[in-house]
Parts: structure tokens; C-alpha cells; sequence
């Protein structure tokens, strides 16, 4: 039986699909962290995938946020299945069970830990040595410590314990359990690339927690720092669960299964060890064969870890009922919206098995507007008579979705406007109307015979200073010297014969623009500072902005574009720093 665990990262961002991707791991169970899907964003594709049966926990407070999925072959289908660690979100019957003492948490504190879809719990059988055997795996996704935010580190240390107490609580003659998943702490300081770089690295809890967790540590590990802590009891007698990787492989060094692609650092190998599978100690001593990680297998900021067991599960003749193909919408039993809100009382002409009854989301009015759409709006204290025919008898579907129909053509905008005069019904058409005209606009220009009309303009206005220089198409101009009467062209009475607009020494001419306009926009959308060469490889540098909250918040600087690494590695990026002038 092959294991599989990976933190894909976002489970909709597999292209071609979950499927191919879980057949290429080519394994019996297994089981991805940070699915970043709610229930509501969850499609049959990824929920129902053929061969395989599923089993997901969202989190119930952010959309695209955590969340966990066990998918398990045909082969392999289990007994039972829960969400959470608690057991406050089990509803069925097949359950796993076996809680543990949780008299050191509140309700609140139970409640909290399970609400960000971090545990989904799954339990197979297989024929032992002894018998018929359960193996119990637990697919977790544990918070991350947020510097910045004290009560995460609190949080995630809570999940930690509820997680070993739960784990221990399943364990037992004849009940093996496996802990997969992203565990985030990376646990010695051969499971990180730089730990000279990181305070107080073996002091850090949750690495405190491992050693007690785990079985042996006390002889391999940095139990020795923590005499004096309130786990040194627990790290000297050791654990009951083996890291599989280091059972098989306990000095390979630049072991990482987690990248930082903002860094770009998985080029350069330089990473951390967070992705684990933990078996108990008996399970591991009789039944493990390997296990290893996959830095080759792309696709997220993580990579897979698997493991091989020397045994066949037997599979479940019906999946559990978590399963998500028991999910009402996608099992074929999808009820109308109806079903779930305020009931609509319905019209006798309208059958009550009509696929067409309205949803009960409406209010009373557009229910009624909607179930009879010819009734008058207004009210007239009148009722209708009865003895029409039913107008709402033709009614489909929801009032948004039906359509108009009328013999009539559907008209354009264009319609409600008149059409310009050509070129030939007006020799001057090739100019455009001045803002320094009084009501000279084309929709003023027009009489109800349709004849061009000139308002009355300021005689002699001098329009030197002007921003246009374009006039109406109505409205004549002195041009280059040559004026024009206006009643050459527009027989009108009540229109001065001596107007004259003055448009000579205009700045936006053709010859200004192409000077001042480059100049402008250079000015205002200056492009981005030229990058510096670092100083080591003598190569341009990338443009960062710092994100992080403080007063250089928004701020720009340089580094050097090659990917993050270990100091001694020539290929990675050198120390190059430089802040990008705010007056550039």
C-alpha cells in the first residue's frame, strides 16, 4: 500500500484537472493540504473523480483559505470518515472515534480549531499478522506561526496538542494511525537550509513539540535543551510516531519539500523540510518498506512525500457517508431552491410539478407581478375578472429570464438621433463646434423643418486664446483671412451679417502638439527607474516593493534577480540591496 501527502497549493489551479494529477502519483491514498475551496466552489470534477472516492474539510470563516481533501482509490475505500479532530462536526454514524482527553480546552477553543478545514480522518482495514487490523490516517494541515500575530502561535501549539492527543487516543492493539501533511516547523536544523539564520532555532515550540511527539528523539535529537522545559518528561521517554523519512534516510542533508517562489528558491535547492509522514511505532517497525520525497513533481510551492507499506487494505463496500458523492448536489438529489426558503403559495392554473414554479426567494408583490405579468401596475381598486383567460398560463421561468417578444424590429440607439448633414448638404462640414459659441450646438442648430438655424453669436469675438480650433458646421469662419457671409449658406432672418470669430495663433495647432506632448506625458507617466547592475554578477537588477506593514510600507528597491540561496552557493542571488530614490 502506497501513501501519498501534498500541499498543492489550491486545488483549482490543476489544469488539465485533479484526476491526471492524482493518477500520476500512482498511489493508493492520498492526501493534499491548502485546497483553498469552500463547499459553495466546489465542482463535480474535483468533488466526484472517477476511480477515486473523496473526503473534504472547508473552512467555515474564509473563502479560499486552507481546507484539506483524502482522496482514496476504489481499491482502498474506508470504513469510516470524519471531519475535524474535535468531533464536534461528526453528524453520521460512521465515525472514528476515540477523541481523547480534551478537558484542557473550552468550547470555544474546540470550536476554533476545527473551523479553518484543517483534518480530515479516515480509517481502512487490513489483514496483519494478527488478524484483521485498522489503520487510521489523518490528513492535517497545521496554522503557521504569524510573528505579527501572537495569538496564531497560541493557536497553532493548541492544534499540536489536540492533534497528539487525538492521534494517541486512536492508537492501540490491533489500531495503527498514520499523521500526514504540512506540519509546518521543519524539525532539526538538517531540515532547514540556513537555521544559523534563525533565532533560537532548537528553542522554537513547536520543534519542542516534535521531540516530545516523536519516538527517539531523545537519543537523536535536542531533548538535552529543553531539560528544564514542560516537555522534557515527554522528550526524554520519547514519542510514539516515526518520521518515516528520517527512519529510512537519517543523515541526507538538502532534503526540502517546501520553496519560497517569490525567491525563486527551489532553483537553488534552498528550502525546508515542513511535509511529513508519521507512523506509529509499531506499524513502522512491522510494516514500513520506504519512504521518500519528490522534489522532482511541479506544481506548487511544495512537493509530494510518499511511503510504502508491505500490505493490502481491504476496501469498504460503501463509502462513508463524508464521501463527497453523497453530496446532495452532485448525488442527483439537488432540490429546488424552494425547498429551503419561505413557500410560495402558487396559482391553480399553474401545476404544482411544473418545473416552472418560482423560487420562494420573491417577495409577495413580485411574485404576483411575475406569476401574472399582464396585470396593471396601478392600482384602481378593481379586481380582474375572472373570466379571461389566464394570461399567466404562458408564464416560463423567472421574470429576469423572459424575454419581450413583439412583431416589431428591436430598434438601435442610433434611432433616437437625427444624422448628420453630409458633406454635401453642408460645404463646411469639415468643421467641428467652438466652446467659445453661444448655443451654436447641433441639437439647437436644427428647426422643426429640419433647416439649419443660426443662433445669435457675440459679433466680433476674438477667440485668439481659444483651446479648439474647430467651429460648428453650421456656422461660418474667418479662416486664414477669408470670411464667408453666413447667409450664403443659411437663409434665416434675424442673423448679423458682420460676425467674425477670429481663430488665428490657436497653441493646439498640429506643430504645437508634437512638441508639448511628449514633454507633457513624460512629466506625469514617467516609466519605471532604470535598474542598476548588482555588484557581484554585474547583472541587472529586479524592482521590489515592500508589502509588509511599517513606514517603509509601498516603498520600491532593487536586489539582485538571480534566485535566493545559501551564501556559499555562486549561482545564487548576492546581497545587493539599494532603495529607489522617491524623487526618481
Amino acid at each position: 500500500m502506497k501513501i501519498v501527502t501534498w500541499n498543492i497549493n489550491g486545488i483549482r489551479a490543476f489544469k488539465d484537472g485533479i484526476k491526471k494529477a492524482l493518477d500520476s502519483l500512482d498511489a493508493d491514498i492520498i492526501c493534499v493540504q491548502e485546497t483553498k475551496v469552500t463547499r459553495d466552489l466546489l465542482d463535480e470534477r474535483t468533488a466526484v473523480v472517477d476511480g477515486y472516492n473523496a473526503y473534504f474539510s472547508f473552512s467555515r470563516g474564509r473563502s479560499g483559505y486552507s481546507g484539506v481533501a483524502t482522496f482514496c482509490k476504489n481499491t482502498a475505500t474506508p470504513f469510516a470518515a470524519e471531519e475535524g479532530l474535535t468531533g464536534l462536526l461528526t453528524n453520521h454514524e460512521e465515525a472514528v472515534g476515540f477523541y481523547g482527553d480534551q478537558s484542557e480546552f473550552s468550547s470555544e477553543e474546540l470550536q476554533s480549531l476545527d473551523s479553518e478545514g484543517r483534518a480530515v480522518i479516515t480509517q481502512h482495514k487490513f489483514m496483519g499478522a494478527e488478524g484483521l487490523e485498522k489503520l487510521t490516517v489523518i490528513n492535517v494541515y497545521c496554522p503557521r506561526a504569524d510573528p505579527e500575530k501572537p495569538e496564531r502561535k497560541l493557536f497553532k501549539l493548541q492544534f499540536y496538542r489536540l492533534l497528539q492527543s487525538r492521534a494517541e487516543a486512536i492508537e492501540g492493539p490491533g489500531r495503527h494511525v498514520i499523521i500526514l501533511g504540512d506540519i509546518n516547523t521543519s524539525h532539526r536544523p538538517i531540515d532547514h537550509c540556513d537555521p544559523d539564520d534563525v533565532d533560537n532555532f532548537e528553542e522554537n515550540p513547536g520543534r519542542i513539540w516534535l521531540d516530545s511527539f516523536l519516538f527517539g528523539s531523545a537519543e537523536n535529537g535536542n531533548c538535552e535543551k529543553a531539560e528544564s522545559s514542560e516537555t522534557s518528561q515527554n522528550c526524554v521517554s520519547g514519542g510514539k510516531f516515526v518520521d518515516t523519512f528520517r527512519h529510512f534516510h537519517p543523515t541526507r542533508a538538502n532534503a526540502f519539500t517546501c520553496w519560497s517562489t517569490l525567491t525563486g528558491a527551489r532553483q537553488t535547492n534552498y528550502g525546508t523540510r515542513i511535509d511529513y509522514i508519521f507512523a506509529s511505532h509499531s506499524l513502522a517497525e512491522k510494516s514500513l518498506l520506504g519512504a521518500d520525497i519528490m522534489p522532482e513533481v511541479e506544481g506548487s510551492d511544495h512537493c509530494p512525500v510518499w511511503a510504502q507499506l508491505n500490505f493490502t487494505l481491504i476496501p469498504s463496500h460503501r463509502c462513508p457517508s463524508l464521501c463527497t458523492r453523497y453530496m446532495p448536489e452532485f448525488a442527483g438529489r439537488q432540490q429546488k431552491l424552494s425547498r429551503f426558503l419561505v413557500k410560495v403559495s402558487e396559482p391553480q392554473n399553474i401545476s404544482r410539478d411544473s418545473p416552472d414554479t418560482l423560487p420562494g426567494s420573491q417577495e409577495a408583490g413580485e411574485i404576483r407581478e411575475n406569476v401574472s405579468p399582464a396585470a396593471p401596475r396601478m392600482s384602481t381598486g378593481k379586481k380582474r375578472p375572472s373570466d379571461g383567460p389566464p394570461e399567466s398560463s404562458s408564464f416560463k421561468g423567472k421574470r429576469s429570464n423572459r424575454v419581450k417578444t413583439t412583431n416589431k424590429p428591436q430598434g438601435s440607439l442610433l434611432a433616437f438621433f437625427k444624422p448628420k448633414p453630409t458633406p454635401e448638404e453642408n460645404p463646411v462640414s469639415n468643421l467641428k463646434p467652438s466652446p467659445n459659441l453661444i448655443n451654436c450646438t447641433e441639437s439647437s442648430l436644427k428647426s422643426e423643418s429640419s433647416k439649419p438655424v443660426i443662433h445669435k453669436l457675440k459679433p466680433n469675438y476674438d477667440i485668439d486664446n481659444c483651446v479648439t480650433h474647430d467651429l460648428s458646421k453650421e456656422c461660418l469662419t474667418e479662416v486664414e483671412g477669408q470670411t464667408e457671409d453666413i447667409r450664403t449658406n443659411i437663409e434665416q432672418p434675424g442673423v448679423e451679417d458682420d460676425i467674425q470669430i477670429k481663430a488665428k495663433n490657436c497653441p493646439e495647432t498640429k506643430d504645437s502638439k508634437k512638441e508639448t506632448t511628449p514633454n507633457f506625458w513624460k512629466a506625469v507617466l514617467h516609466g519605471p527607474p532604470q535598474p542598476p547592475p548588482c555588484k557581484v554578477h554585474n547583472e541587472p537588477c529586479v524592482l521590489r516593493t515592500v508589502k509588509k506593514a511599517g513606514p517603509n510600507l509601498g516603498r520600491q528597491f532593487f536586489v539582485c534577480a538571480r534566485p535566493q540561496g545559501h551564501a556559499s552557493n555562486p549561482d545564487a542571488r548576492c546581497n545587493f540591496f539599494a532603495w529607489v530614490d522617491k524623487a526618481k
